[in-house]
């Protein structure tokens, strides 16, 4: 524990803050403006007003650590699938290399190939606790499963061949691999050593045929006989191979390319399916024809010819059962002149064919069968079908074919994600509370029987907190999931869309959208726990504000109007009577009226766009479901042909009724009780006469301006004098401030070049965004500026879609989902975001907003209520919000919201705002009590708002001390109110930027995580910013991470690995600790089902696959060592030793303790083994050695 000293804390600065004791020594805040007006950039520590001296802070480095907890969703790009019929457990691999293993809910594991190479194929060693890989690096590698984070245990790695198929035998330790060339290779499973035994293609066929048969596209051994290999070869040659006596049983021939075969269980007839759509039933007996052939999709001639070809059937399984038919279920085989058809799986049944269509590309699908022997009846019960972004189970038990429901979270991406928000340790009634809610909206018509894949095993460890993420999706919708205890499950859905009317075909282009393609695109997120407040800003720059209920309501939705667009001068030409101070409310004129909630719509000369939103509201009353329900919708509006520009910024206040959203134009403030517009106006009308670079507001365009009720206002000298007594372009009555543009122009204003070229640029009806990109498809290759780094200005006009802090146009290309996930969209430079720069810069984008209650001003001796607001040049504003002083006013008084002249700078767009008391504690934001607005109760519909204000008290000698954080992309400062000096600087980066700060709890403390675009996760201790940690963890390498990471409390952290996943991770030691107690295990001790009895005449004259020893014929003693040219052999990290770093605690102890146990065992039993393998070699080495010596006792010397 380490104590601080405020009075020596500038002695003890880090060499990354600039020390020294004067007040512009450090960092950007010593630049222009340090001095002047209310700006404070540093200052000595100690200073007046600082009760207390010493502020104990207990976090430590220790107490971090980055680890990879779990990760939700569908695999992205998925290439394989094996399921284990005894232990129950699935396997997905992928494009990626990575390997999903999914059991019972909350059984989840992910692993990744350090090559990256696509996964090929996956094979279970059945109920061995182990999985082979093959990748589309011609390597194997067998995983160890016996542990909570799989291991490679080997590797083998093929030199000169390529690797097409592989099959494992039930209960076998040898693995046949078919390569590109057509020759079949053999390989030891427990030493992952190559047999000497190889079966070369040109044996394999007849001497007779001349042309090469293909890759090997299909290889199993015969339930008959385990002596007999069947090997497919892609041309149509079919062969049985004979493994002891090394030759050909039988071949067969067809015309076209086979995709795969498939077994009766008898061993007596294999299934073949071909690249015509058709099947193919071959008997051993009569391999000379096919037994029958059919095209299942094929349309039938009337002349008795043979049946149109049809698409590739892909797959077949021929499944038998006892009580009925045998199944025959495939993908493909549809016909071609149904091109619009969706891909499908066919089941045929007996006499029966069901066509189950699906939403995406079947990738692959396997039969789950009561049974692992191949030699009985399989009895199928269900079919788990693999998707391009889906997986689904269909059960084959009843008639129907209803399809289960899936349990995993594989329906993150069902609309792409746009923005996500982490909630560790919220109110534990919540959950619940969304999850009763949501259960009424499930879909019906599931099947009843639980589901199949159920192995593993999970409980809850440690951590009981509840947990929640919010996702919001291109289409509009927000999801709100359960990932307490390191699951995910979906609790509720809201549809945002539903507030507006839909859009008609073809209105497409006459109509205000500003976005051609997903219009309802949430953008940003704001949620109020306590309150049940939830925020929404979409991508056609609307603000939607919910309430909770648990009532159904049938109204109207109130909605709102904002005119927010603003220009200044591009030639600086300071005047100091144009730029008077922000007037008080006694100069307001109170014969001007708010024209920002003016719902006109005007339409000017030439088809310009004006007042007009970008959707239309519903006028009519909606019927609301419980849940969320909207409360208002606030829609910025065209102004004089320009689009409103997209929101950047957002903070809601459930304890003072008010929503404040920003954009590159300027700030909005809406109070949501009263429905009514509180401020609206540029940026730098906001700094009044503190603005430190004496920007020229620019008079609006000359254009008529109309309001409901009020005469138009003339270019008359009186105007001109009224406009000189306010604000260059506010209007103020009852405390309201009109948009900017809201009033007429001051004649002999000169339009500066860049307003007249605008015309030029962009035409009324030409939409000034690219399409909403969703921030999970968007993979960008990000820009450096001329001073060598990234800049984070750029990435905000990608993430955006808009020139966010420069008048300069931008041009973005439009993609859809489609075709975004494997493209680049690199965007034009941007220029530095030095402060030197700012002179350049035309507009400042609103980048970070915050609520609290606060010191407004350097001699204020009350905490009153704020708003912070962060810009895109590191200038913090504080606005103060006079609010009626009792609740019973609340509804009827106005709010009165203006700046109070103070302005802090740091260096670089600040990213978020924080308060913590004298003792270093964070203060939370002021909330009202949830109370249910639609309640039938009385007393409820009656009860007072009750507020909590986590104000200090009094009783703990606090005083009226505190520090505000302030984090921006390059820089944290911590500065003490109400004195306003800066105590604390840290120069986060020089080279890069951040993309996401956070202040969090952790250990009962707090602390400051940053997450840069360089790839590095960092945390400061509050107040002293000290660094606790720095690890390069994750480079950002497309947008799609920029824009979903999020920090929560108790050191937990997200982030959109793909577009179909979700990366948890944490970045706490005791988490890491206890991590390997809340994972799931893999595999669970299971015994093997017994093989059924299969009576005498069938042992009898059933084959002779039970006396088959694999050992004897493909060990080294028989058939020899393999070329070590041909592969090459790579020690894994697996087994017990691998499993020493991960595993943590008494139940990791207990887990090692078992599975070294279990690995003497075998060890002992493959001793066993070796000792009478070696006795039985030694044994023939003696009776060979003698028969030789007999052979040769006689012959002289010169007889060899």
């Amino acid at each position: 524990m380490k104590k601080f000293n405020f009075r020596k804390v500038l002695d003890g600065l880090t060499a990354s803050s600039p020390g020294g004791s004067s007040g512009g020594s450090s960092g950007s805040g010593g630049g222009s403006g340090a001095g002047t007006g209310s700006m404070h950039s540093g200052g000595t520590a100690g200073a007046a007003g600082t009760p207390r001296e010493e502020i104990q802070e207990t976090l430590m480095s220790d107490y971090f650590q980055i680890c990879k907890t779990v990760r939700h969703g569908f695999p992205y790009l998925p290439t394989a699938l094996a399921f284990d019929p005894v232990q129950k457990i699935l396997a997905i691999g992928t494009r990626t290399g990575a390997i999903r293993i999914l059991g019972r809910p909350g059984v989840d594991c992910y692993c990744q190939h350090e090559s990256g190479a696509a996964v090929l194929q996956l094979q279970f060693l059945i109920n061995e606790g182990a999985l082979v890989s093959a990748s589309a690096d011609d390597t194997l590698h067998l995983w160890n499963l016996r542990q909570k984070r799989p291991a490679i245990l080997h590797s083998l790695k093929f030199n000169r061949e390529r690797i097409t198929y592989c099959h494992l035998p039930f209960q076998s330790k040898w693995l046949y691999v078919g390569t590109e060339r057509g020759n079949t290779h053999i390989v030891n499973i427990e030493s992952f050593i190559l047999s000497g035994y190889v079966i070369m293609w040109n044996k394999a066929i007849e001497l007779s045929t001349k042309t090469h048969p293909g890759p090997v596209v299909h290889l199993s051994d015969s339930p008959r006989d385990e002596g007999k290999l069947l090997i497919g070869y892609e041309n149509g040659t079919v062969v049985l191979w004979d493994l002891r006596s090394k030759r050909a049983d039988l071949r067969v021939y067809y015309d076209e390319a086979i995709h795969s075969v498939a077994w009766h269980h008898e061993g007596k007839q294999f299934m073949c399916s071909h690249s015509d759509g058709s099947l193919t039933l071959w008997n051993l007996k009569s391999p000379s024809r096919p037994f029958q052939t059919t095209i299942p999709h094929g349309k039938i001639q009337r002349d008795g010819k043979k049946p149109e070809s049809c698409k590739p059937i892909l797959k077949v399984e021929y499944k038998t059962c006892k009580s009925s038919e045998p199944f025959i279920i495939f993908s493909g085989g549809l016909s071609y002149d149904k091109a619009c058809r969706r891909p499908s799986l066919t089941i045929m049944h007996g006499k029966a064919i069901t066509v189950l269509e699906m939403d995406h590309p079947i990738v692959e699908f396997l039969t789950l069968c009561e049974t692992p022997y191949p030699n009985e009846f399989q009895d199928p019960y269900a079919v788990v079908v693999l998707l391009e972004k889906d997986l689904i189970v269909v059960d084959l038990t009843q008639s129907n074919f209803p399809i289960f429901e899936n349990p995993y979270p594989v329906d993150i991406h069902e609309s792409p994600v746009t923005c996500t928000e982490y909630f560790a340790d919220c109110p534990p009634d919540l959950i619940p509370v969304l999850y009763s809610v949501g259960a009424k909206h499930k879909k019906q018509g599931y099947s009843n029987k639980e589901w199949p894949i159920s192995g593993g095993a999970w409980n809850l460890g440690a951590q009981t907190y509840p947990e929640i993420i919010i996702t919001g999706h291109a289409d509009g919708s927000i999801k709100f999931w359960d990932a307490s205890a390191i699951t995910l499950q979906m609790l509720y859905k809201l549809k945002t869309s539903k507030v507006f009317e839909k859009q008609k075909l073809g209105e497409g282009k006459s109509t205000a959208e500003i976005v051609e393609e997903d219009p309802y695109a949430v953008q940003m997120m704001y949620w109020c726990p306590e309150s049940r407040i939830f925020c929404v800003a979409g991508v056609s720059a609307y603000v939607i504000i919910y309430r909770f209920s648990k009532h159904e309501v049938n109204t109207e939705i109130a909605s709102l109007e904002v005119r927010l667009q603003y220009e200044v001068e591009d030639i600086i030409t300071p005047e100091p009577e144009i730029i008077p101070p922000f007037p008080d409310a006694s100069s307001q004129l109170p014969s001007l009226k708010n024209l920002s909630g003016s719902t006109n719509t005007v339409a000017c000369e030439g088809m310009m766009k004006d007042s007009i939103p970008c959707l239309s509201v519903k006028t009519r009353p909606v019927r609301m479901p419980p849940g969320y329900q909207a409360d208002l919708v606030i829609q910025l509006v065209w102004v004089d042909g320009e689009p409103p520009q997209q929101i950047t910024s957002l903070a809601v206040s459930s304890a003072y009724g008010l929503v404040a959203f920003g954009n590159c134009n300027g700030l909005a403030v809406v109070d949501f009780m009263q429905k009514t517009v509180l401020l609206s106006m540029g940026t730098i009308d906001l700094y009044g006469s503190s603005d430190p670079y004496q920007r020229q507001p620019r008079s609006p365009r000359k254009s008529k301006q109309f309001a409901a009720g009020l005469t138009e206002l003339s270019d008359s000298p009186v105007s001109l004098e009224l406009e000189r007594c306010k604000s260059p372009t506010s209007d103020h009555v009852n405390g309201h401030c009109t948009s900017p543009t809201s009033q007429t122009c001051g004649s002999g204003k000169r339009l500066s070049s860049a307003d007249v070229s605008k015309a030029n640029r962009r035409g009324p009806g030409r939409p000034p965004f690219r399409k909403a990109q969703s921030a999970a498809c968007m993979e960008i290759s990000l820009p450096v500026t001329a001073e060598g780094y990234i800049s984070r200005r750029a990435m905000l006009q990608q993430l955006h879609g808009i020139s966010t802090f420069s008048h300069d146009e931008r041009h973005f290309t439009a993609c859809s989902w489609m075709d975004k996930e494997n493209r680049e969209n690199s965007f034009s430079r941007s220029r530095s975001s030095s402060v030197s720069s700012i002179d350049k810069e035309s507009k400042e984008t609103i980048t970070s907003l915050y609520f609290m209650e606060s010191f407004a001003r350097k001699n204020d001796s009350a905490l009153s209520p704020c708003l912070w607001v962060g810009t895109g040049l590191g200038m913090v504003l504080i606005l103060s919000l006079n609010l009626p002083p009792n609740d019973d006013l609340r509804l009827t008084e106005p709010v009165m919201v203006s700046p109070s002249g103070t302005v802090l700078t740091l260096k670089g767009a600040v990213l978020t705002f924080a308060r913590l008391d004298c003792m270093g504690a964070l203060i939370h934001p002021p909330y009202e009590v949830w109370r249910d607005p639609n309640s039938t109760d009385d007393n409820e519909k009656t009860r007072k708002r009750k507020l909590v204000m986590h104000s200090p008290s009094a009783s703990q000698d606090m005083g009226e001390h505190q520090f505000a954080v302030v984090c921006s992309e390059k820089q944290a400062k911590v500065f003490s109110l109400p004195s306003q000096t800066c105590l604390y600087i840290h120069n986060i980066t020089e080279t890069s930027f951040l993309l996401r700060a956070d202040v969090v709890t952790l250990c009962n403390s707090v602390c400051l995580a940053c997450f840069c675009a360089n790839g590095h996760i960092m945390t400061l201790s509050l107040p002293s910013l000290r660094p606790m940690l720095d690890v390069n963890y994750l480079p950002v390498t497309d947008m799609r991470i920029a824009r979903t990471f999020c920090f929560t409390n108790e050191g937990q952290a997200l982030y959109l690995s793909s577009p179909t996943e979700i990366q948890r991770l944490t970045y706490s030691q005791e988490m890491c600790d206890n991590l390997q107690d809340m994972l799931g295990d893999l595999f669970t001790p299971v015994e093997t089902p017994e093989a059924q009895n299969r009576g005498f005449l069938k042992g009898l004259f059933g084959g002779s696959g039970q006396n088959f020893d694999r050992e004897e014929l493909f060990g080294e003693a028989t058939a020899g060592k393999a070329s070590r040219s041909l592969a090459q052999l790579i020690p894994g990290s697996g087994g017990i030793e691998g499993m020493k770093g991960a595993a943590g605690g008494v139940v990791g102890d207990l887990a090692r303790a078992r599975v070294a146990l279990e690995e003497r065992g075998q060890r002992l039993g493959e001793l066993d083994e070796k000792t009478a393998g070696m006795m039985a070699s030694a044994e023939a080495f003696s009776k060979q050695a003698h028969e030789l010596m007999l052979k040769y006792k006689d012959k002289k010397w010169y007889q060899f």
